[in-house]
């Protein structure tokens, strides 16, 4: 709960100083309204808030492109930061090797990206016009007028809503259930410890078998009575010693340990067949029911796939509008990770500024 208060203080102060800063900066390339509604111009707006959106603002910021980045205001239900703003111990992003709490990390993201310039407003960008140039992007409060566009929005993992599953007082969210077995399945309140995995698809194939180097048993709950994985991780799975399938099941129920310490102890099981419920005692449980990409302010104007992810060129950030980039969980359905996030971010930097300069917005800024 105390982070939870960190992370609205820090948001509220974000908001009232980007508002403020707003009327501050006099740079040739912003402009605001004395009506309520300001308007800016930009060569670069980055919605997003994540590994992605800020290792694009650090490029781009560098490159003096003087980027614009809306951070959002409790987007998806998560505070600016993103899906790492969720998770407590960050172990597998280079730079780091004691770890590093996930609103500690997406702290250090946004300081990086100050300091090179980038002007950041804790508002959600609520609906985008792509249809011309330049492009307009609006939050409740400002039209951005953008030269190019970078999307970094995002993925949110599906959760399920049980007693015990939440966050806060009762609740086990971040003490032994997670949505990202490779993200959280390492941890040492895990390791030789039975776990287990909700889903029926690739996803919780894939996690279960993951789970099995470290768990001492791996059950996959499911509710029907068959899988909808691909027929070859279903192989994988069932054949692997160290997993057990209970079918047709839903979890009702999550409890704490004996210990006291506040951690996950084990759940009750619905059988949706007979009605019956048991009891089974793990330390951990993953959700594992698909994303979704934070992709419906778009309104249909970029190209998606059928899931909802930003369709992208392959080896390129570049989407359906020319002009407009992709980068993070918004347009990566496989990897979803904080590192591949960066990566795809400093993609779409060098893409924007490699469309700029050919349409001459840098006004003769040369490689």
């Amino acid at each position: 709960m105390s982070q939870l208060k960190s992370i609205l203080s820090r948001a509220g102060a974000l908001l009232l100083g980007s508002t403020l800063s707003a009327s501050a900066l006099n740079a040739p390339y912003l402009s605001s309204s004395s009506s309520a509604m300001e308007t800016h111009k930009t060569k670069v707006c980055i919605v997003g808030s994540g590994p992605a959106a800020h290792t694009a603002a650090i490029y781009a910021s560098r490159a003096e492109l003087k980027p614009l980045l809306f951070e959002g205001w409790m987007a998806n239900d998560i505070a600016p930061g993103g899906q790492l703003t969720t998770t407590t111990d960050v172990e597998n992003f280079p730079g780091f090797p004691e770890g590093i709490l996930g609103i500690d990390i997406v702290d250090k993201f946004r300081k990086q990206s100050e300091r090179f310039g980038t002007q950041i407003f804790t508002e959600t960008v609520t609906k985008v016009d792509l249809s011309s140039k330049p492009f307009k992007l609006f939050t409740d409060s400002r039209t951005v007028l953008a030269d190019a566009v970078i999307i970094s929005t995002g993925a949110v993992a599906k959760r399920l809503s049980f007693a015990g599953s939440g966050e806060g007082a009762g609740g086990f969210w971040n003490r032994g259930i997670s949505a990202c077995a490779v993200c959280d399945g390492a941890a040492p309140i895990f390791r030789n410890k039975p776990l287990a995995v909700i889903g029926g698809g690739d996803s919780a194939m894939e996690e279960a078998n993951f789970l099995t180097k470290y768990g001492s048993k791996v059950y996959i709950i499911h509710r029907r009575d068959t899988f909808r994985a691909s027929k070859i991780m279903q192989q994988r799975a069932l054949s692997n010693p160290k997993i057990e399938v209970v079918w047709n099941s839903s979890v009702v129920e999550a409890y704490g340990d004996e210990s006291g310490k506040g951690v996950l102890g084990g759940l009750k099981v619905k059988n949706v067949v007979s009605g019956d419920v048991s009891d089974l005692k793990v330390s951990g449980l993953f959700f594992a029911i698909g994303h979704e990409p934070a992709t419906k302010f778009l309104d249909g104007q970029l190209e998606l796939d059928e899931d909802g992810y930003v369709v992208t060129k392959p080896g390129t950030t570049k989407t359906s509008v020319v002009g407009v980039f992709a980068a993070g969980d918004v347009q990566d359905k496989k990897y979803r990770q904080a590192i591949t996030a960066a990566g795809t971010g400093c993609m779409a930097a060098l893409d924007a500024e490699h469309y700029l300069q050919e349409i001459g917005s840098q006004e003769g800024k040369s490689d």
